[in-house]
């Protein structure tokens, strides 16, 4: 019998990048849940440990408000910088959340999005050498590319988390938690 833990707002998880070859890309130490919709849940963090698979490590250098979702080839983080929201869309596997930790496999394409508006993909050659290095087949390949069109007609639309009143509204809620755990 497999049991799934109740999820709640204020819970602190891990976040876990794997590539395609399942090996562990990058982990982040901490997401504290914001919010829980049907089909995705939002997180925030801020100045939080990144280890690298090389060994490095660092640290952010600002909040986050970070969307992973249910059924999407994507996730959205919105850097929330003093001159403005840059938004960092990885294009990933649908997360799962196992032991505390949220996991998804990264597929190499990014998109940048500025505040003035302009978006960049990135990542185009590594994409190339990893889909020959570690075979990606030709329907993930199809899968890669419909979630990096269905990203961009997402925020060509506004979905919500490219909606800055919305992130500024769930970065005081990662504040108001933050300051809430180191007055208990």
């Amino acid at each position: 019998m497999i049991i799934i833990k109740r999820l709640y707002i204020g819970d602190k998880f891990q976040i876990q990048c794997y590539k395609h070859d399942g090996k562990i890309h990058r982990s982040w130490d901490e997401a504290i849940l914001l919010d829980i919709k049907k089909n995705y849940l939002v997180f925030g963090n801020n100045r939080t440990l990144v280890r690298e698979s090389e060994g490095i490590t660092w640290r952010t250098r600002e909040p986050a408000i970070m969307y992973f979702f249910k059924d999407k080839w994507y996730n959205v983080i919105a850097q929330m910088k003093s001159d403005g929201i840059y938004y960092y869309c990885n294009i990933a596997t649908p997360f799962i959340i196992e032991d505390g930790t949220i996991k998804y496999i990264d597929y190499d394409l990014d998109l940048r999005i500025f505040p003035q508006g302009e978006y960049k993909i990135l990542d185009k050659g590594e994409y190339e050498c990893h889909r020959k290095a570690m075979n990606y087949s030709d329907d993930l390949d199809k899968v890669i590319n419909n979630g990096m069109d269905e990203l961009i007609r997402e925020y060509t639309n506004m979905g919500i988390m490219f909606n800055s009143v919305a992130n500024y509204d769930y970065l005081r809620e990662y504040l108001d938690l933050k300051n809430q755990n180191v007055n208990e």
